[in-house]
């Protein structure tokens, strides 16, 4: 199903697109260029997690900051997501052991798992009782459960094939929540060197400039990205190129595909492209990356709108 409404694409699982007027952008824009604190909010060495008037306070320490900002004796390489970036690097250097998951092209690496490991671990060093969701650990059989306490996203290398292949889009997203609800995402885009980050009411920035969703109004004047899937069921291939056919048949200016979610969806909040939709998406291919978005101006839904 294809529902169009200026720049509205809306098909199958989730769609990411622009809602917000020009006005109301640049407004948005301007108030963030004027706001210190919003302009800090971006700095990953500055990020924290607020609360709304109303909402339950999260559980931990009222002086503590995300575990990557905070030196630890064990994982100081975690002072940032970006020193995760050597670790990645590293791995592009040396024979990389690829092993599969759901098919034979649904890949994992022993620095997928590596990379999580860490990022857990540095996680619980600073807060013992919070809940993690990470997509390795859910492949190893753990439970994918959200609450209302407390809870880390991770996809810990986003773009895994691409990893294995060395094509230059692999990203590290880590999404927090409480209440259900996201407070902040990071997405690093480590090959590209871009640190995309949020916080729920304050903003969206990539290496600390403020991001608005493109202000394109007319969907055949729009690029939009996709994924193809790990599935080569040929009933789901068959969806998948029906999907794409309407979508370039309306007609758009182009499809592209990172072979990442979470860098598909900073695109959408750069303006870069104006849509992103994605059949089977998981919830950390999301998580950060839905904030992000929305603090861009943007927005996430189903194909039940």
């Amino acid at each position: 199903a294809l529902v169009r409404a200026g720049a509205l694409v809306q098909l199958q699982r989730c769609v990411v697109h622009r809602v917000a007027s020009r006005r109301q952008a640049h407004s948005a824009a301007r108030r963030r260029r004027r706001n210190p604190e919003v302009r800090a909010a971006a700095e990953p060495q500055r990020v924290t997690v607020r609360r709304s008037a109303g909402a339950a306070p999260p559980t931990w320490p009222t002086s503590g900051r995300p575990p990557w900002t905070t030196p630890s004796p064990r994982h100081a390489e975690l002072e940032s997501p970006r020193c995760i970036d050597q670790v990645v690097r590293e791995a592009l250097q040396d024979d990389r052991k690829v092993m599969t998951k759901s098919s034979s092209v649904d890949l994992v690496t022993q620095t997928d798992q590596k990379v999580e490991q860490l990022i857990i671990q540095s996680v619980k060093e600073k807060f013992p009782t919070h809940r993690f969701i990470g997509e390795e650990s859910v492949a190893a059989g753990e439970a994918c459960v959200l609450t209302d306490g407390p809870t880390w996203i991770i996809d810990p290398i986003d773009g895994t094939t691409n990893f294995v292949h060395a094509f230059p889009f692999v990203a590290v997203s880590i999404g927090f929540s409480v209440n259900k609800q996201m407070e902040f995402g990071v997405v690093y885009s480590c090959l590209e060197d871009k640190m995309f980050t949020a916080r729920r009411g304050k903003g969206a920035f990539c290496n600390g400039e403020p991001l608005q969703v493109s202000d394109q109004e007319d969907i055949k004047q729009s690029i939009i990205a996709t994924e193809f899937g790990s599935s080569r069921d040929p009933e789901a291939v068959e969806n998948i190129f029906s999907s794409l056919r309407n979508i370039l048949c309306i007609p758009v200016h182009g499809v592209r595909s990172a072979g990442t979610a979470a860098v598909n969806m900073c695109l959408v909040a750069l303006g870069c492209v104006e849509a992103y939709y994605e059949i089977g998406i998981h919830v950390w291919d999301v998580a950060a990356g839905s904030l992000i978005v929305t603090e861009a101006g943007g927005v996430l839904m189903d194909v039940e709108g």
